[in-house]
């Protein structure tokens, strides 16, 4: 492992941020151009101490990142593909193969159009409807996302595997998300090509759900782009807004948020959402259910 280039590297590309392109305040005393190191391991979640080693470039206490590890380092970093690939091979570790890409790395421009969003509830998706990091009001709005990675925390997967994941959509309204659901799966599926992890994922929710595969044998296919929601809250009841999404140039990601136009009860119910945070509204990490496994 080049622990020096690698600390070189992960220097550079600190210094290039500036803290409010990660909602960090400027202070009237910084004697860095960018983020200091104990800012980009607060939003990589490891210690400053560690972090530090690392990019010193020293061998002392066998810093050996893990694959977890650069890949937290490249999100906070605003890494693009080709910059993300270079610190892997610098650490001397897999790349990750294109298939997992999407669940690897969120793209630098989505992340940085979310951090933007404080007052909206938003979240980053791949195009298998996995959540790949969210702000804290889409948490408070929907419920928090499975830890783990893979098909398994594909939310289409679990809409047509396990009712608890339709309890915060009325009834009458479900019959209109699994097509609109089914449809961008399509999309998604014709988009990727022979790719193993769709086809074994459409293969599963196949054997799993008459519902999914009566709606996946009319072959509608729709990319989802907007759409109007009601959402049943627990604290708030039923809140209705508008729900957009801006996708990535290869379709791979996208950008969701919700919003209401202003004055109307929508947009009173988000600000009251904004008060209340996180009560009692934490939903059970999902396990891998069987057919799929977890990453």
């Amino acid at each position: 492992m080049n622990l020096s280039a690698l600390g070189a590297f992960l220097r550079t590309r600190r210094d290039r941020i500036r803290p409010a392109e990660v909602g960090l305040p400027e202070g009237p005393r910084r004697r860095v151009p960018g983020l200091r190191r104990e800012e980009v391991a607060q939003l990589a979640g490891l210690s400053a101490d560690y972090y530090t080693e690392l990019e010193r470039g020293s061998a002392k206490n066998g810093v050996q990142p893990s694959a977890q590890t650069l890949a937290a380092l490249a999100r906070a970093l605003r890494l693009n593909g080709d910059e993300r690939d270079h610190l892997f091979h610098l650490a001397e570790r897999p790349i990750p193969p294109s298939t997992q890409a999407a669940s690897a790395h969120v793209q630098p421009a989505l992340l940085g159009l979310l951090d933007r969003l404080s007052n909206t509830p938003a979240r980053v998706i791949t195009d298998l409807h996995e959540t790949l990091v969210e702000n804290d009001l889409a948490r408070d709005l929907l419920g928090k996302s499975p830890a783990h990675r893979g098909p398994t925390a594909s939310f289409v997967y679990r809409w047509f595997t396990d009712p608890q994941a339709r309890e915060r959509y009325p009834s009458e309204d479900h019959p209109h998300h699994s097509r609109v659901f089914v449809a961008d799966l399509q999309a998604a599926a014709a988009r990727r090509g022979q790719d193993a992890e769709i086809t074994r994922m459409v293969a599963v929710l196949r054997r799993r759900s008459q519902e999914f595969a009566a709606l996946w044998d009319t072959h509608d296919v729709a990319v989802r782009r907007k759409d109007h929601k009601k959402i049943v809250h627990p604290t708030l009841g039923v809140i209705e807004l508008d729900c957009y999404n801006l996708l990535s140039e290869d379709g791979r990601q996208r950008l969701l948020w919700f919003t209401a136009p202003p004055g109307s009860r929508g947009a009173e119910q988000l600000e009251l959402l904004s008060v209340i945070g996180t009560q009692d509204l934490s939903a059970t990490e999902g396990t891998a259910p069987e057919g799929l496994p977890q990453r």
